[in-house]
């Protein structure tokens, strides 16, 4: 779903869960033109039913209509539980935006935004959602509830993660994965929003993507970038400083006089991350800040009917 439309309705974070609703109800509409039609746009009361399942709760009335199976589904009942995982390193706030900018268009706020997508999603499926966030310390954690209420808390804490950075905060994913690991004792779908900017060590960090599989859970990286800049390096060739947004370092470089090797180092990286990724049963999705949310709801289907 195109969301430029509905850029009146964002001027305060106050309307994010108007705008994710949005997103999920543009998504829903467009759905019986997608491999997902088995998804009705009543399965917020509907399930579909599996062979070897009770009998007792199938919908007749919908099978007559639609010559499907689907069960009836209770408030109380929950099918799935999901964790997100949000990186809010300093340069997860890259690109710095302009006031009159849709927040969504720099790294943090495409994965507030999508997680607040996925929530919307989870609440009408009435699925569990719990949500950790880190930096450079493990910043909040909460376990996967379905009630209303929890759903308005965590929307909170996904606004306030849209403030500017008050100073440098570096990324220490290896030690925080494996405590959200810790913490999760029942299996789940895990979703992982990052830029994938941990400073050496990528044996311990696959090791700790490893360990969130443990207890046979699910786990969905979203690899968040600016196409233009941190994968394109598309830039003039006047003089340039480029500053870490994580340590402060500083470099001075005229971009076109190392373009072709940046974008040939960064290719390297995106494949590497993937090839480990599938020799890890881990899902691996690149999603660019300029992108829509499809991708991200797509992948959530497909792996949701794989969780079972």
């Amino acid at each position: 779903m195109k969301i430029e439309a509905h850029k009146e309705l964002i001027s305060e974070f106050k309307h994010l869960e108007l705008l994710a609703n949005q997103v999920v109800e543009g998504f829903i509409s467009g759905m019986h033109k997608s491999p997902f039609h088995g998804f009705s746009a009543e399965f917020a009361e509907h399930k579909i039913y599996n062979s070897g399942e009770s009998t007792k709760n199938i919908d007749w009335k919908l099978f007559a209509k639609t010559d499907r199976l689907y069960s009836k589904r209770y408030e109380e009942e929950t099918n799935l539980r999901c964790h997100i995982i949000i990186d809010n390193s300093s340069s997860m706030h890259y690109p710095k935006l302009n006031s009159n900018e849709l927040f969504f268009k720099n790294k943090i706020g495409f994965s507030v935004l999508a997680s607040a997508v996925l929530m919307n999603l989870l609440k009408k499926q009435r699925d569990a959602v719990g949500l950790s966030v880190y930096s450079d310390t493990y910043e909040y954690y909460s376990p996967e509830k379905g009630s209303d209420r929890h759903h308005r808390m965590l929307l909170n804490k996904l606004e306030e993660l849209l403030e500017s950075p008050k100073n440098s905060k570096n990324t220490d994913t290896i030690t925080f994965l494996h405590q959200i690991a810790e913490k999760i004792h029942r299996r789940s779908m895990i979703i992982l929003f990052t830029d994938m900017f941990q400073n050496g060590e990528k044996e311990k960090l696959f090791n700790a993507l490893q360990h969130l599989k443990h207890n046979k859970h699910r786990v969905v990286i979203f690899h968040v970038y600016d196409s233009k800049s941190e994968l394109h390096f598309n830039y003039d060739n006047s003089p340039r400083k480029f500053i870490d947004l994580e340590t402060n370092m500083e470099i001075n470089v005229f971009a076109d006089n190392i373009q072709a090797e940046y974008e040939k180092k960064v290719k390297e990286y995106f494949q590497e991350i993937a090839l480990t990724c599938a020799q890890n049963k881990i899902k691996y999705v690149p999603v660019a800040v300029s992108d829509d949310f499809e991708k991200v709801l797509t992948t959530y289907l497909i792996e949701k009917q794989m969780f079972g």
